[in-house]
């Protein structure tokens, strides 16, 4: 066990924020599928190690990273509307849970305050959920809004308190812990994309990594990271530093 590891199975978190993509509903997949069928569709083949470099990605800027990888900046609008369109498609057709993500979640509720914080649209987010039977045991969903950075990495309204921007930048983690009512220091991020991974930290939470296990130098960005939302080792934690404390007041 990694230091980090240690350290994180000896605190207890007050609030909890998921990503939903891969790590609450199999969606990721989903993605995958609408961007061969995008590339496809615009007589474009994906450029290698596209789908690794795209997991995690906000569908705007993934949109705008087809267009770039393939020598087509002027299709990038065309992709980006087409890829989200495709996704839709897809997820109201075929919107299942992550393995153990149902009862995690369920294991939780009640218990400390619980969010999501997602790349997805919220339309997105909120239908999956629902369909899925989760988003009643969810006191926040927190989305990007307002515009992706600007080419050179900058956003000309990033100081504007009503622009969330996607991931990898913290602030839908960062919204979510402060709609939590909770220090970011005091909250636990599960994460199954490095990019997430990368915003929960930025942002100032712990983070657990869920999904197959990246290689060592990207897996230790993570201070715990398993396979599935079952692992044994994450719900003994669980069960020992969140269900064996005071329930939260005011909850059911």
């Amino acid at each position: 066990m990694t230091a980090q590891a240690h350290l994180l199975l000896g605190w207890s978190p007050e609030a909890v924020v998921l990503d939903c993509d891969g790590t609450l509903m199999d969606t990721e997949r989903h993605w995958q599928v609408s961007r061969n069928q995008v590339f496809g569709a615009f007589g474009l083949t994906p450029p290698p190690g596209f789908a690794e470099r795209a997991k995690g990605v906000h569908y705007t800027d993934c949109g705008r990273l087809m267009a770039e990888e393939t020598h087509k900046p002027e299709l990038a609008a065309d992709l980006t509307r087409a890829l989200l369109e495709r996704f839709l498609a897809l997820v109201a057709d075929d919107p299942a849970t992550m393995p153990g993500a149902a009862e995690f979640v369920r294991l939780l509720s009640g218990r400390l305050p619980l969010a999501v914080a997602s790349n997805c649209p919220l339309e997105v987010v909120e239908e999956s959920l629902g369909r899925a039977g989760l988003r009643q045991h969810f006191q926040h969903i927190v989305v990007p809004s307002g515009m992706p950075p600007d080419a050179d990495g900058e956003n000309r309204e990033a100081d504007r308190c009503d622009i969330v921007r996607p991931k990898p930048w913290p602030d839908v983690y960062a919204t979510a812990v402060r709609l939590c009512g909770v220090r970011p220091e005091a909250a636990l991020a599960v994460e199954d994309s490095l990019t997430g991974v990368e915003s929960a930290r930025r942002a100032g939470l712990r983070v657990v990594g869920v999904g197959p296990r990246p290689i060592e130098e990207e897996a230790a960005r993570a201070d715990l990271w398993v396979t599935t939302l079952r692992s044994p080792e994450l719900l003994a934690w669980i069960r020992t530093r969140v269900l064996e404390q005071p329930e939260a007041p005011g909850r059911d």
